[in-house]
Order: C-alpha cells, then structure tokens, then sequence
C-alpha cells in the first residue's frame, strides 16, 4: 500500500520501478478497482480496454489490474501489445468506458507506468485522476463486491494489431504511396514491433527492420528513439530514403534522412508549420511547440512570420529540414534527494540568472523537475556551445549541491 500523504500520479500518469510501489501488483488492482467505479456511468454493462508495451512486467500489471477491475463488475478489453496511439483507438472504437496504458514510454526496462484514456481516447483530466488517487489510498469502496454473474470478464482483442493497421493506414492520402522508398524502422523492441513495419510495407514502401524482436528486457536498449546511432548507420548502409525510429509505446517518433542525419521532432515541426502555410492552411498562422523545443525552430519560425513560403514537392527530407538552422544546446539531467522550488534555492536560483545575464536575448535557460523521475531538467541553448556548456555545468553544479544526494545526507 502507497504511504498516506503520497501523490500516485505525475505528469505522465503513474510510473516507477516495477516491483516497488507505487508499481506493485496491489497498487495496480487497487488503481483498477478505483477506475473501474469512476468509469461506471449507468447500470448497462461497462468495459475498460488495457494495452502494454512489450516489458516483462506489463504481464504482472495487466494481470492485477484486470483482476481488480473485474472485481468491480466491469469487463476488461485485453489487446496486448499495442503503440499508446493504438490504444486511445481503440478505447474510442470498441466503445470502452476508459483505456489504460501499461508502459513507461522511454523509461529504462526495470520501470513501467499505468496511466489512462478516457471513453473518447484522451487522458483523464486531472480532477478525476484526484479522485482515482483518493480511492487508491482510502477505503470507500472497499466493500463494494459484486458477486455471481455481476463479476466481470475479461477477453483477449485478437485482430487489435490489425484494426490500428488499417486505421493508421486510412491516414495516409490515397493518392500517395511508398512505392519505390526505402526506409528503415526502428521499433526499440517496444509496443510498435508488429503495426510499425506492416503499415509501411502495406502502404509500397521497401522496410528494413530493427528492434522488432522484443525478449522482455530489451526495449530501448540501445535502439529506438533514444539511441538514433544505429538507425543512422542502417540508412547509410542500405541507401535508404529515411529512417523513422520510435520508443517503447511508440508515442515518439525521431527521422534520418537520406544522408543519415537525424530530422528530429523540433525539425518535424519546422517542416510541417511551413508546408501547411505556404498551403494556406496553418490556422491563425500559428505553431504550437513544448517549452524545451529549440529556439532555432523558434527563430525560423519568427522569420517567417505570416508570409507564404513555397517548399517545392518531392525533395528528400535533407533538404526540407534545412528550412530550420539548429541552434546548439545542452542539455543535463541532475538527480535531486529532494524537490524544492528552484526559486527558493538561493545557489541555484543564483546561478540560473547568472547564466541569463550573460545570454541575454541571444539564448535560453530552462530548468525544471522531469514529470516521471527523480530529476532536475537543465538546458541552455545559445549561439556559442562552448559558452552555454559552462553555463549549464554551473547551474547543474549548484544543483547537486543544493539538491543532490549528499546534500541530503549531509543535512541529517
């Protein structure tokens, strides 16, 4: 059982090492249990649709929390492995009154997470995920046990992999195909193992495939999104026309291009916003990045402004992303004891305007805690690598002295 006064969920739903609460057995069934009761709109017979990524694990939850959904009366969907984007489907087109997602997306192999998808595919607002918490770590419904046939069952989705195929597919304009493309995709031996190479091949293209024979234990490992290295010299050795590579459940996606140099999601978006302006059909002339996108996308952006630019067709992605020069940026990850308010830190705090100071208008400073693990976030981008290096370093310094381990220990 969770300790009283500990918050289940992050940003991402509920994560951490498999085996250890809040990612235990008991957690998960209680965590079924509790969105079960909430999912229960009406007396008609309810269903809740559980998918996974392909870590050893996932068979350990899926199994508690369908237990513990089952326990409340509600029927479980199983479809098994299966990309989060597949699964938010197929919650919408089975009718299930909620989704759950057994992964921890790009999170080493020893974690997994369960987060979860309303009835129209999209995650639970927060007000309800309070309120699945306060379930979990009360006892309100403890005694509701339904018995004799008002128990529910669960049934395995055989054709999942394909429903998410052909859905996938239709996305693709008709009058477009692969034909006569070379790509290479990695799948990181995660969710997207089996759908990832099929749809291309189904759709003309001529796939080589890595990371496709996930064991339990090797997803992300050394491949996938996470490590484009092997994606890369897989391009170049084949002569293929792109690379696509993809993490654990498939919710992110890293290019290469036909020279074997990563097209990344800052990129991606650089080449989107501009075809679909100078197509006149970017709404309110507007993109929509994450606070730790690039400020080179930012600036190409900004030099564009509300003016159609014309990118000709049919040019290899080397050339398309070429629209957006990348700014250099550092990025490290602190692992803190403890999470405080950065501004209430006074060496750290310090340092982070230090740093501001100094770039001025020509960079950017971010510092935040990661929303799954036990980390604080430092990036500096600016137009000088060996300058925004240095200033990283110091703030990441005063961090761990602040924030770190030791720090902790010391205090004792």
């Amino acid at each position: 059982m969770v300790g009283g006064g500990r918050r289940l969920f992050g940003t991402d739903g509920v994560r951490g090492t498999a085996n250890v609460e809040p990612m235990t057995s008991e957690t998960a069934l209680r965590l079924g249990r509790a969105l079960a009761h909430v999912s229960k709109r009406s007396h008609h017979r309810h269903k809740i649709l559980i998918g996974k990524d392909t870590r050893l694990s996932g068979y350990m939850l899926e199994t508690a929390m369908s237990s513990g959904i089952c326990s409340m009366g509600v029927d479980v969907l199983l479809v098994g492995p299966m990309p989060t984007p597949g699964i938010a489907f197929l919650t919408r087109t089975l009718r299930a009154d909620a989704g759950v997602v057994i992964s921890a997306s790009h999170n080493p192999f020893p974690d997994n997470g369960i987060k979860f998808f309303s009835q129209a595919g999209f995650k639970l607002p927060d007000e309800l995920e309070e309120e699945i918490e306060h379930l979990v770590l009360g006892d309100s419904i403890d005694a509701l046990r339904p018995t004799a046939t008002e128990i529910g069952k669960a049934f395995r989705i055989d054709d999942a992999v394909g429903r998410y195929n052909v859905f996938v597919k239709s996305t693709f304009p008709r009058h477009l195909t692969l034909d006569g493309l070379r790509i290479v995709v990695d799948c990181g031996h995660g969710a997207a193992y089996k759908v990832g190479p099929e749809v291309l091949e189904e759709l003309g293209a001529d796939v080589v495939s890595l990371g496709v024979d996930p064991d339990g234990s090797n997803i992300n490992q050394g491949c996938g999104a996470l490590f484009p290295e092997g994606l890369q010299a897989a391009v170049r050795r084949h002569g293929a026309h792109a690379g696509l590579a993809l993490d654990g459940d498939a919710d992110r996606a890293i290019f290469v291009d036909e020279q074997g140099q990563v097209v990344d999601g800052d990129a991606v978006m650089a080449i989107l916003a501009d075809d679909l302006r100078a197509r006149g059909e970017l709404k309110r002339s507007t993109l929509v990045a994450t606070v730790m996108s690039n400020l080179g996308l930012h600036l190409a952006m900004r030099e564009r402004g509300i003016e159609v630019v014309t990118t000709p067709r049919g040019r290899p992605l080397s050339e398309l992303h070429r629209i957006m020069r990348r700014l250099p940026q550092v990025l490290l990850n602190v692992r803190v004891a403890a999470r405080r308010d950065v501004p209430s830190v006074p060496p750290l705090a310090a340092a982070i305007t230090k740093a501001e100071r100094a770039l001025g208008a020509r960079g950017r400073v971010l510092v935040r805690y990661s929303g799954t693990e036990p980390v604080l976030r430092v990036m500096v981008e600016g137009e000088q690598e060996e300058e925004i290096r240095d200033l990283a370093e110091s703030i990441a310094a005063a961090a761990r002295g602040a924030l770190g381990e030791s720090a902790a220990a010391a205090g004792k």
